[in-house]
């Protein structure tokens, strides 16, 4: 809460509140008694002139005013006749405090033209309970406005602070390589430098990542020229006499070519998807198995080669909005990662089909599968495993993990635990599209 800068100024503004509201409160409480007092010693003084008019005689209770305000009329007479009395007569005419029955009270005395002296008395205890009660009455409001003002001032901070939040789930929702720039239309003046700032950086590392991926495509378009001249000699040497450890030194070669060939190829792939700029509004809605037979209908001669069972277990039309190139190399790197793990006389299971508004595709082959501790690493960039086969480089999932991202669909991969089959199952499900 203190780090948050909602949090700080929601305790800053309604401290500023509270502080307020206490010293006004109790300035507005004392003035509010003082003036109940002031009231209290009017109605007295009013009494006394009705008295002194003849509008009361002799000792009594008056309740008129207030059933509570215990106000007494005290006859006095031309000379004191007791100790109370007494001690009344000592004083002038006016508002005095004095001492009734051991309770202190506030008393207005008069004398009369005839010489007779009277008191209207009020208890001092009753009159501040009075007064404090009107007090109270006063400052209550001021009370009840407090936690209004501190709604207040919660919610005028969150709509000030929603622009802010809008901009960051934004940019949450914004895929790892979208670099376009924030908008600063219905921003409040004080983030423009802010989002200013931001659009900067976004720019430069737009500049940056572009850099990149033109020198690895560019040096893996400038090595693949060498290699491809390396791999015609040394099939060239196929036809020369040559003894068995050269043979051997000459297959090995011969492998290492082919693997850098292929990571070569891997590279420009990845460049190619990463450089492509269509916008996702502009692709065309593509049957994903007519992409996926095609693709099956290029590996069926490799897969026979190797005595592996390749074909579909499910194949529904279900339209995909895409580029085709970009679907047939993610289900082309599927099957190829697939065949390089399943063994002779093994099977490769494609389905493809709707559930719900996705579309799914699900390869299932039964080779090793993955170790738990290395599932959730096999679509990081050059990641291959404990258990690297053949020519590959550990792109090839990679690869389709981007394109899956791109096209705003999810994948996932689980080793295949059931009693008559291994293997491992990737599942790829995209946003369907209309017919």
């Amino acid at each position: 809460m203190i780090n948050s800068l909602r949090g700080r100024l929601f305790i800053s503004l309604t401290t500023i509140v509270l502080v307020t509201g206490l010293i006004g409160g109790v300035f507005a409480h004392r003035w509010a008694f003082d003036e109940a007092i002031e009231t209290q010693d009017s109605v007295l003084i009013q009494i006394a002139g009705l008295v002194q008019s003849g509008g009361f005689t002799g000792a009594q209770d008056l309740h008129g005013v207030d059933e509570n305000s215990e106000v007494w009329l005290m006859e006095l007479g031309r000379a004191p006749q007791g100790t109370e009395e007494r001690q009344l007569w000592r004083l002038q005419d006016g508002m005095r405090d004095a001492t009734r029955q051991g309770k202190s009270v506030r008393v207005v005395l008069r004398t009369r033209s005839d010489g007779s002296r009277f008191a209207v008395a009020q208890s001092t205890g009753v009159r501040d309970e009075i007064a404090s009660d009107m007090a109270l009455r006063t400052v209550l409001p001021i009370a009840a406005l407090i936690p209004c003002l501190m709604l207040v001032i919660a919610l005028v901070i969150a709509g000030s602070l929603r622009p802010m939040v809008r901009l960051a789930n934004e940019l949450n929702a914004r895929r790892a390589d979208d670099m376009t720039a924030l908008p600063l239309r219905d921003l409040p003046s004080e983030l423009n430098p802010f989002v200013s700032s931001i659009n900067g950086l976004l720019q430069r590392m737009h500049e940056m990542i572009g850099q990149q991926r033109r020198f690895i495509a560019d040096a893996a378009h400038e090595l693949r020229t060498p290699l491809t001249a390396l791999s015609v000699q040394a099939e060239n040497l196929d036809h020369v006499e040559l003894p068995p450890a050269a043979r051997e030194r000459l297959a090995a070669l011969r492998l290492g070519m082919s693997r850098s060939k292929h990571l070569l190829e891997q590279l420009l792939a990845l460049a190619r998807h990463d450089a492509a700029s269509t916008d996702c509004g502009q692709w065309e809605v593509v049957e994903l198995d007519h992409a996926a037979k095609s693709v099956i209908a290029d590996f069926l001669r490799e897969a026979i080669r190797r005595g592996v069972d390749l074909g579909f277990e499910r194949a529904e039309s279900v339209p995909v909005r895409g580029e085709p190139v970009m679907l047939a190399a993610m289900i082309r790197n599927l099957l190829d990662n697939a065949l390089r793990f399943t063994p002779a006389g093994g099977r490769i299971d494609v389905a493809i089909y709707r559930d719900g508004a996705m579309a799914v595709l699900r390869i299932e082959d039964n080779g090793p599968g993955v170790s738990p501790d290395e599932i959730y690493r096999i679509f990081e960039p050059f990641f291959r495993g404990q258990r690297p086969e053949g020519e590959g480089v550990g792109l090839g999932l990679s690869i389709v993990k981007r394109i899956v991202d791109r096209l705003g669909g999810t994948i996932d991969a689980a080793n295949i635990t059931k009693s008559e089959r291994s293997g491992l199952r990737i599942v790829i499900k995209l946003p369907a599209a209309a017919a």
